[in-house]
């Protein structure tokens, strides 16, 4: 089993070697891949120095599993040159998510749908993977008609630039690099990605399409809003959701106790919901906070909190690889 991991200097890439050794995932032969100009850079696998290769190196071996973090342009240009020569690009970019030909996985809601034909697989958005995890149950059971979700989006989103930004204006130091337009510090910024001419933001743009596709139903209707917080941990989110049949609150608590990758932490008499500083380094989705809406029937309040750069990025890829080893 020859693995690459291309962007492997990257904050997601190193996470994905983390949740690789931790998972004991069965690699035989393992290549870090990234631009020229950190070729011949070392990194450690599992006490075990590795030295990085440029992508052309990487193609010529021939890796079964390629797992990209390298953003939508190195994607579009190197996924396809993977692909030809036989190996299965898992993408963490934006670039294939909403390419009718591409599915857009998350292992425990249509992981199903994967095939040994399938060459390029898209990760999805690290907002998107939560809130559908969460959900996905739900939504079998009762049908979504509509979701209302604001984001509060960890500085971890941003990569490493956004947290130096952070942690400079922290220390006082307010002339260094922005990877935002104002001060994330003691701060809450309403914008993710760019503007489109609607108004939204294309990270919002994306919750509503991605959620869409991987749930298999163009009819829920999905309002976003994207906010950048001063968080470390993870990414949090406030859904407000809306169902086609009838439910009450024991029943969906009772669904969400067996959802697959869900955690339900909710005890208000004792101050327990989710908080991104205890998902930091954990592979759950956890939920709390939940409630029936006081105006709506069949309508859920909740509150969904996952390290963006776990489930929301590499374990999510890691997860798609292992279903790969695994398809008949």
């Amino acid at each position: 089993m020859k693995v690459a991991i291309v962007g492997a200097t990257g904050m997601v890439g190193r996470v994905v070697l983390e949740v690789l050794a931790e998972r004991n995932f069965p690699i035989t032969e393992l290549l870090l891949v990234a631009s020229e100009k950190s070729a011949g850079k070392t990194l450690l696998f599992k006490n075990h120095p590795y030295e990085v290769i440029t992508m052309e190196a990487a193609i010529a071996q021939k890796p079964a599993i390629a797992i990209f973090s390298a953003g939508g342009a190195t994607s579009l240009k190197y996924a396809p040159l993977f692909a030809a020569v036989g190996t299965v690009v898992i993408d963490n970019s934006s670039a294939w998510r909403m390419d009718a030909s591409k599915k857009l996985i998350v292992p425990e809601v249509n992981g199903h749908l994967l095939t040994k034909s399938d060459l390029i697989i898209a990760n999805p958005n690290c907002s998107t993977i939560q809130m559908v995890v969460a959900l996905n149950k739900l939504h079998q059971a009762y049908q979504i008609k509509r979701i209302v979700v604001s984001t509060y989006q960890s500085v971890t989103g941003t990569g490493v630039s956004g947290v130096q930004q952070l942690m400079e204006e922290r220390n006082g130091i307010t002339d260094g690099p922005k990877a935002y337009p104002h001060s994330i510090d003691l701060n809450c910024i309403p914008h993710g990605g760019t503007f489109e001419s609607n108004g939204y933001t294309s990270e919002e743009i994306k919750l509503v399409k991605e959620t869409c596709k991987i749930l298999g139903d163009d009819k829920i209707g999905v309002s976003a809003t994207v906010v950048r917080v001063p968080v470390i941990g993870g990414h949090s989110e406030s859904i407000n959701v809306s169902f086609q049949k009838e439910l009450n609150l024991a029943a969906a608590i009772q669904v969400l106790s067996n959802t697959p990758g869900v955690v339900l932490e909710d005890n208000p008499a004792k101050n327990s919901y989710p908080m991104p500083i205890n998902a930091k380094g954990k592979n759950d989705v956890f939920v709390g906070r939940v409630r029936m809406d006081l105006t709506e029937p069949n309508t859920l309040n909740m509150w969904v909190v996952s390290d963006n750069l776990r489930k929301g990025a590499a374990t999510n890829a890691v997860q798609i690889a292992e279903l790969l080893i695994n398809i008949n």
